[in-house]
C-alpha cells in the first residue's frame, strides 16, 4: 500500500483512539474518518468493532461512492453521511460523529445550541444548527444518504469553516475540520459548549445571547486573517 494511504489509516486510527480517550463515546458508538484528497479515498472506522480491539489496519478505505477499496471489514454504517460531506465541502479533511451526552440531548430536543458565552464563540460563529426532520420515504429509501443530504442542505446556508459541526435532529452531533484529529477536537469542544449551555439555561431559562460584537471578536481572534491567538507557525 502507498505510504500516503498507510498514513491515512494511521491518522484515522489515532483520531478514533483520541475520541475514545475523550470519553465522548461508549461501547461501539461513534466514528471518525479522514480523507486523502489526492487519491479520493476515505479512511473510516469499521462497523461495530470495539475501540479497544481496533488496529490501524482495520481502518477501511472507501472511495467517495462508498465502495471498499482496501480492507477486510465492513466500514461504518454512517459512511454515506461522511462521503456526502466530503463530496460537498472540499476543505473538510476529517469528520467525527459521537453520541456525546449534552450535544445529543440538544439534538434529541430538536434545539440548536445558542451562543451564550465566549467559549462557544471561540469555536462557532453563531449557534450550532440542527437539521430538518427526515421524511418516512427518505428513511425507507436510504437512511444514511438522507441524513447526509439533510446535513448538506442545512450547511448550504452556512460556512463549514466557521460552523464546524451540526446536530442531526433526534440523532446526534457531527463535527469536521481540516484533519481527522481536528474533527475530534471540535467534537470535544462541542460537547463542552453544549454542557455549558444546558447548565446556563437550567440556572436561568432566559439567559441572554452573547452580544454580537463580543462573539465576533472572540471568533476572529482565533480564526482567519486577523487571528492573533496562539503562536505563529505552531500547531
Amino acid at each position: 500500500m502507498e505510504a500516503d494511504l498507510v498514513h491515512l489509516r494511521e491518522s484515522v486510527y489515532e483520531a478514533n483512539m483520541m475520541l475514545k480517550r475523550s470519553g465522548l463515546t461508549v461501547l461501539t458508538w461513534g466514528n471518525v474518518s479522514g480523507i486523502d484528497r489526492d487519491s479520493g479515498l476515505i479512511g473510516i472506522k469499521p462497523s461495530g468493532i470495539p475501540y479497544e480491539q481496533m488496529r490501524p489496519e482495520d481502518i477501511v478505505l472507501v472511495d467517495l461512492d462508498c465502495h471498499v477499496k482496501h480492507g477486510l471489514l465492513r466500514p461504518s454504517s454512517d459512511t454515506p453521511i461522511h462521503a456526502a460531506l466530503y463530496r460537498q465541502f472540499g476543505a473538510i479533511g476529517g469528520i467525527a460523529h459521537t453520541h456525546s451526552r449534552y450535544a445529543t440531548s440538544f439534538a434529541q430536543a430538536c434545539l440548536e445550541i445558542p451562543c451564550l458565552g465566549t467559549t462557544h464563540a471561540d469555536v462557532f460563529q453563531g449557534p450550532v444548527p440542527v437539521t430538518r426532520a427526515l421524511r418516512a420515504a427518505e428513511v425507507q429509501a436510504d437512511y444514511e444518504q438522507a441524513t447526509g443530504t439533510a446535513i448538506v442542505e442545512r450547511m448550504s446556508m452556512l460556512d463549514p469553516s466557521t460552523c464546524p459541526g451540526i446536530l442531526v435532529r433526534q440523532h446526534g452531533p457531527f463535527t469536521w475540520g481540516p484533519s481527522a484529529g481536528a474533527a475530534v477536537a471540535n467534537s470535544i469542544a462541542l460537547e463542552e459548549i453544549a454542557a455549558m449551555a444546558a447548565t446556563a439555561l437550567a440556572l436561568k431559562a432566559d439567559t441572554p445571547l452573547l452580544s454580537q460584537h463580543v462573539a465576533a471578536k472572540h471568533f476572529s481572534r482565533r480564526h482567519g486573517s486577523t487571528a492573533y491567538y496562539g503562536q505563529p507557525g505552531r500547531q
